[in-house]
């Protein structure tokens, strides 16, 4: 008998493919998901689905379901996204983990918390470890997001500690694949639609910062281990430690395209990171957990669908 499983978030880029995975491992999937980044698309084909249900709310107000497990993915994540209603952002971190600790409190449920690698802000040590306390500029551009997810962290252990909540925390790190909004502003998306368009690609400042970039199945398998294990809360990194320039991206795109855009360079935005990368040793060793991915591999699906998308733009 699989178990019950709520995914809030469960129409974003992350939820929905967590959604695929717990479909096809013959679990019962609750799919909560307000439509405010989410997109009907990414579900769509699980819509009828005996095991997947759908229901549109947004976890601000309280829910009233019972499950066994909740992965809770609810929250803006594109810089474009969460700073369009930064308000809205933070109530869905704080408000919004509040209701869902309160659900699994009632039912006993085990809660996944997607945290980020924000949690770092501009990190001071490199790469960065679990025990990083970060360096977050609390008034910033970015605040409502990084310390929303920070408030979130802090209120999931206090419920583990006071009323004994099974807790996860998993702090993603870039992901990038298939349904990805191609308009979030992140950099993968800008590249790719660039290219494909054929017009310049934009890198910010010289284009030496660093990301590392990790591939949707590779973090869910590691988002799926964590909660399924008994022995850590966490938090654990998950994300890709290979470290890439945005130039080196950049020329990684245009292959995966076969685009001959040129690139051009623009002012780095306020409090962005120089470099975001994971020590992954925890997730290791807890979870025997690496990315198996190659960038490569990864940007050509990221690109046909991208392709695809583009094709039904212009119908």
């Amino acid at each position: 008998m699989g178990h019950s499983i709520l995914v809030t978030g469960g129409a974003g880029f992350l939820g929905s493919h967590l959604c695929d995975r717990l479909v096809e491992r013959g679990e019962d999937v609750i799919c909560v998901d307000n439509f405010f980044t989410g997109r009907r698309s990414n579900i769509r084909h699980l819509v009828g689905h005996p095991r997947f249900e759908l229901i549109r709310h947004d976890i601000v107000h309280p829910l009233y379901l019972e499950v066994d497990q909740i992965y809770n993915l609810a929250c803006p994540a594109s810089p474009v996204a969460y700073q369009y209603n930064p308000i809205k952002t933070i109530k869905t971190s704080t408000v919004g983990m509040v209701n869902i600790l309160g659900l699994a409190k009632r039912c006993r449920a085990r809660v996944l918390q997607a945290s980020t690698s924000e949690v770092y802000g501009d990190p001071q040590v490199h790469p960065q470890k679990e025990s990083y306390w970060g360096h977050v500029n609390p008034l910033g551009p970015r605040s409502c997001y990084d310390e929303g997810k920070r408030v979130a962290e802090s209120l999931c252990m206090n419920y583990h500690l006071a009323h004994g909540i099974e807790v996860r925390i998993i702090r993603i790190f870039n992901t990038y694949g298939p349904r990805m909004d191609p308009n979030d502003g992140r950099v993968i998306s800008n590249f790719i639609m660039q290219a494909l368009r054929g017009e310049p690609l934009t890198v910010y400042g010289d284009g030496s910062q660093t990301r590392s970039f990790c591939y949707v199945d590779d973090l869910l398998e590691g988002m799926i281990r964590l909660m399924d294990q008994d022995d850590t809360t966490g938090p654990v990194n998950i994300g890709n430690p290979v470290e890439r320039s945005m130039l080196e991206l950049a020329d990684a795109v245009l292959k995966a395209t076969g685009s001959n855009s040129e690139i051009n360079h623009v002012d780095l935005p306020a409090d962005d990171p120089k470099q975001r990368c994971p020590d992954i040793t925890l997730a290791k060793s807890v979870l025997d957990w690496s990315p198996q991915c190659e960038l490569a591999d990864g940007l050509k699906s990221t690109v046909e669908y991208y392709r695809d998308v583009l094709a039904e733009e212009s119908q």
